[in-house]
């Protein structure tokens, strides 16, 4: 790393309706450094980043590559500047090759017919130059995530790409694939490349960054260096307060069996079975962690269970009813509570105020109903009570949902789910996309209510969640559960391998657990 810049950004500020998302920011990365950006979800990070990347235009501020002021109106001046991107969610077509993807869009020609031999080889020079491994010709849709991601860096690497932004990159990769990306990170860096690594995940912002720098609020708040500072620094500079990262968890012994699962599989949407001969036990008084990466089955399982998708075989009691076809309506009468992965598309009513988003699960009983009449007071003394008890900020409690930033439409389900005696809670994701302030929230919400006998299933992509409120642990990998463990016994590293496929005594028989 030299002290020479590959990219400045001065005074940038972007505004949308609602106010500032950048608030004159000012960045620099340096030549051959991994510099990460961190901050919570709607900090800015991303903003900057796609302004960098000419996916939005600033309202003000300069943007300099090399030292060079430069206008950058859309991707293509990024790339012709020697910027590229990696998105969270990759920009890859499943049915072609990794060679076909690579090229798509710079192909070279001979005569009227594409000519693949030159982008073959420089994609296999590549991949031997940076360690990749990839085959050329193997279907993007067969390869596992971390190779997909691996196929998106080659796409900028091939387009000469020598500043690279990541975005949220980490998100759904294995322990495993974590590390074998950092890998990789370090080694273009150690190339010459200059890297933005875009994430509100601490650990590996102090893992791989040279340096980091905070956003909070639309704005730069700082930046520092892994030995200059500790993730509670970080956790404070993010937040603007001290945050606690483990909720203290007191010992339990779990009471009667609440949920059972038995033989359960699911189809999906195509009519494929996603969801294999799953049996699972949820007792009283216990959190059970449902582990696996993204795409693995959790998703159809826990619509299964919430009477959003009817099973294809196999049975489901809930305190010793049989539930399998029952409508979510008649699962919330018998205690059951669900906060889903996607607050917006299944959580909420985005056109619908915070009042009326805080009564859908009640709105049809007394004190709210009576006779035909919806009793507006009662909608009103409810949604007061709930957004001072829960710390929702709105501006009242009729805004439309909709205006409010994620972390508060994720407490207006948290409030409206576990306000209520529950006796089963299944939490799907209950933390994505929240800053650490409101996942300590969240996290101090789930131990109470299994702390006064709730079950709750908790399913997480996050490890470091699923391990700190854990009671049992149990992995999903390719629809079927592939092995359960205490909390107490289990380990990222272990849950990683089993995450990718590998049992619970192979890895214990390899000494590796």
């Amino acid at each position: 790393m030299t002290d020479a810049l590959a990219l400045e950004a001065r005074n940038i500020f972007k505004w949308f309706p609602g106010g500032f998302a950048n608030d004159m920011v000012d960045f620099e990365l340096r030549k051959g450094e991994i510099h990460a950006l961190l901050g919570e979800n709607g900090a800015g990070k991303t903003t900057l980043m796609n302004i960098i990347y000419g996916l939005y235009t600033p309202d003000g501020g300069e943007i300099y590559v090399h030292g060079q002021e430069t206008q950058i109106a859309d991707p293509k001046d990024a790339l012709a500047l020697g910027i590229g991107m990696v998105h969270q969610h990759f920009m890859l077509i499943p049915v072609f090759t990794v060679l076909e993807n690579i090229v798509l869009g710079k192909e070279d020609q001979r005569g009227p017919l594409l000519d693949l031999s030159k982008g073959r080889q420089r994609v296999i020079d590549l991949s031997r130059q940076y360690g990749f491994d990839i085959d050329p010709d193997a279907q993007v849709g067969d390869l596992p995530v971390g190779m997909q991601q691996r196929v998106e860096i080659l796409k900028a690497l091939y387009r000469q790409a020598r500043i690279l932004v990541l975005d949220e990159p980490t998100a759904v990769l294995t322990p495993q694939e974590i590390e074998s990306l950092f890998n990789v990170m370090r080694n273009l860096r150690d190339s010459g490349l200059s890297i933005i690594f875009i994430t509100h995940k601490l650990k590996e912002v102090m893992q791989v960054a040279d340096r980091i720098t905070v956003m909070r609020r639309g704005k730069a708040v700082g930046t520092t260096t892994p030995a200059e500072t500790s993730e509670r620094d970080l956790a404070e500079m993010m937040v603007g307060r001290p945050v606690l990262f483990t909720v203290p968890k007191a010992k339990t012994e779990p009471g009667r069996t609440a949920l059972v699962v038995g033989n359960l599989s699911v189809l999906d949407d195509r009519g494929l079975q996603v969801v294999r001969d799953v049996f699972l036990e949820v007792h009283a008084g216990e959190i059970l962690g449902l582990a696996g990466v993204q795409g693995n089955g959790q998703t159809e399982l826990i619509e299964a269970l919430t009477g959003l998708r009817p099973p294809f075989a196999g049975h489901v009691m809930l305190l010793g009813r049989t539930i399998e076809n029952a409508s979510p309506r008649q699962l919330s009468e018998l205690g059951m509570a669900y906060i889903p992965a996607d607050r917006q598309k299944t959580g909420l009513v985005l056109p619908f105020s915070v009042s009326d988003n805080l009564a859908l699960k009640s709105y049809y009983k007394t004190p709210f109903t009576k006779g035909w009449t919806l009793q507006e007071t009662a909608f009103e003394s409810n949604a007061s009570h709930l957004v001072m008890t829960y710390g929702i900020k709105a501006a009242d409690i009729h805004s439309q949902v909709y205006t409010l930033s994620g972390g508060n439409q994720q407490k207006v389900i948290l409030a409206r789910e576990i306000a209520k005696p529950i006796k089963l809670l299944i939490a799907d994701q209950p933390t994505r996309g929240l800053d650490v302030g409101s996942i300590e929230l969240v996290h101090r919400y789930l131990i109470d209510k299994r702390d006064h006998g709730c079950a709750i299933l908790l399913a997480s992509t996050d490890l470091d969640e699923v391990l700190s409120l854990s009671d049992r642990i149990a992995v999903m990998y390719r629809g079927s559960i592939v092995g359960e463990l205490p909390a107490s016994k289990a380990s990222k590293n272990r849950l990683g391998m089993m995450m990718a496929g590998v049992p619970v005594p192979a890895i214990a028989n390899n000494g590796r657990s």
